[in-house]
């Protein structure tokens, strides 16, 4: 049965966005952590959605993963299945369309093709993801690993900021620790993954074009350095006499910089820097940053890994600062750094030697990103950066979970439909609103 309904989704989508922000870990923004109350209220809100909706089996998996299936038509005796979908959680003071759109988009279709009496020649699944961000526990991709069968029991023991540890929290949450595994789908019947998502950058706005497409899928690597100087009195230093660590640091960002724009896949991010301790009369003897490099090119990535640590030595070898290149940010653990030289005794000039204990937290917003090509049917190709930590299936490596760390071009199968697709902002506001010129629509 079908009917001249028309294929407009927006105010549906706008609607449940709007009411799912109200849901927040916080008073004044937009936070929805891991199985914090306020993610709990929203997981409950998308399972009542997806019912209404018609489809015909709603669950919420061991890890909290909220996934309803829309069976095929009953004439199809073995149907295959295509999956799609997108996180529910949030970074800090995060967008209302991050991660959402992906869910409540298919939701949408789904609500519509139940309406209309109609099925589809494949059962059709939307997974809202539970975690992504790793914005509570530091690591990312813990709920669609889970649904792929790769959930590592050791995370369990992560700890939050709080000192709540994972095990703990999803016992509070009502979820049993012990049946994680029982969350893995049956990789092999899924045919297709694919997944829509708001744009995060400026492409496509400062283009003037409404729809991406991303053909790749990049790594990132990411390190923190701590650089140790040697703590001096800002008056009576002379500036040749003077193992300021802070310095050191502000050129390896220049460096970094520099470095990067020489490749056209390659982008660099120096996203934290600090001195411990410091006092604006005093020498930094010690600064903490953090590397972010990304590439779509697998080549790119490991020849900058493997000159970083010398390259890195020219910036801070005249200062005589020594640089120790810690393990990578997004360690599953909790871990201590030691600061040394990072106070003055201003009375005797002498060094006073300080060690803190303190976690460089905050694992970031995701871990792999991509770098896709921007395909229109008319207009240019235009270079698109991408957040892609949601992409976890494609049609060649099915039951995969795409290293955060590496190039995962692989995944998509040549000649078949783009995996994913990002939207700027405006473009979906325009579309959700069903305004005249809204692209995409119907």
């Amino acid at each position: 049965m079908q009917s001249d309904e028309p294929l407009c989704y927006g105010p549906q989508v706008m609607t449940w966005a709007a009411e799912l922000a109200a849901w927040s870990d916080q008073q004044d923004n937009l936070t929805c952590t891991y199985l914090t109350p306020a993610h709990r209220a929203t997981a409950e809100q998308i399972r009542q959605w997806m019912q209404e909706a018609g489809f015909d089996t709603v669950r919420r998996d061991a890890v909290g993963n909220v996934i309803g299936r829309y069976k095929a038509q009953a004439s199809v005796a073995q149907p295959e299945l295509v999956v799609t979908g997108s996180h529910y959680d949030t970074v800090r003071n995060g967008g209302r369309y991050d991660g959402r759109l992906g869910i409540l988009l298919p939701m949408a279709v789904v609500a519509q093709l139940s309406r209309r009496g109609e099925r589809l020649p494949y059962d059709f699944e939307v997974v809202a993801f539970a975690e992504e961000e790793g914005a509570r526990y530091g690591t990312a991709f813990l709920a669609s690993s889970a649904y792929i069968g790769r959930y590592d029991p050791a995370w369990l023991d992560l700890v939050d900021a709080k000192g709540v540890t994972l095990r703990q929290a999803m016992a509070e949450a009502g979820l049993d620790p012990a049946a994680v595994g029982s969350a893995a789908a049956d990789t092999k019947r899924i045919k297709h993954y694919f997944e829509v998502h708001i744009e995060q950058g400026p492409v496509l706005l400062d283009a003037g074009l409404a729809l991406g497409v991303v053909t790749s899928i990049a790594g990132s690597m990411r390190r923190k350095l701590l650089l140790k100087g040697r703590a001096g009195h800002a008056g009576t230093t002379p500036m040749h006499m003077r193992r300021d660590a802070a310095c050191a640091a502000a050129e390896i960002a220049l460096y970094v910089e520099e470095r990067c724009s020489q490749a056209d896949t390659l982008v660099g991010t120096v996203g934290m820097l600090e001195v411990p301790t410091g006092s604006v009369n005093v020498i930094p003897g010690a600064c903490r940053m953090s590397l972010d490099i990304r590439a779509a090119d697998d080549a790119d990535q490991d020849r900058l890994d493997q000159k970083l640590p010398h390259d890195v030595g020219r910036p801070r070898a005249h200062r005589h600062a020594h640089a120790d290149f810690a393990r990578p940010l997004g360690d599953r653990h909790q871990h201590d750094v030691h600061d040394a030289d990072a106070a003055h005794d201003q009375r005797d000039h002498r060094d006073q030697r300080h060690q803190q204990g303190q976690r460089l937290a905050g694992a970031g917003d995701g871990v792999a990103d991509g770098v896709g090509v921007l395909q229109m049917e008319i207009g240019p190709v235009v270079p698109l950066l991408q957040e892609a930590g949601d992409l976890l299936l494609g049609n060649r490596h099915v039951g995969g979970i795409l290293d955060p760390h590496r190039n995962a071009r692989e995944v998509v199968l040549p000649g078949d439909p783009p995996h994913r697709c990002r939207i700027g902002r405006p473009e979906v506001e325009r579309i959700l609103r069903a305004e005249p010129g809204g692209a995409g629509r119907g």
